[in-house]
């Protein structure tokens, strides 16, 4: 299984990847694990903000080029959208 995610980092900026273990990841972005992103190293702490599931690393890469495409503007209506949807289910 492979996991998508966006970060919403301390300065309120976004940051999107993939991996197998989003809390070893996470916990990597955070400095608490060696091999976190340069780019979130500076913007400590990290939260998660969108997680979606993916069979496979293809899947999940194609989702992750896409959405790194996004401005901020769509990834913010994307991430309120799935918060919406886990309003609705709740």
């Amino acid at each position: 299984m492979y996991y998508l995610y966006i970060l919403q980092c301390a300065d309120q900026t976004l940051y999107t990847g993939i991996t197998t273990d989003l809390e070893r990841r996470v916990a990597q972005h955070n400095g608490e694990a060696k091999l976190g992103a340069k780019y979130t190293s500076a913007r400590r702490p990290v939260k998660v903000v969108y997680l979606k599931k993916f069979e496979n690393r293809s899947l999940a890469a194609k989702e992750e080029a896409r959405i790194k495409k996004l401005d901020r503007a769509t990834k913010l209506r994307l991430i309120g959208s799935l918060k919406r949807e886990k309003s609705k289910v709740s």
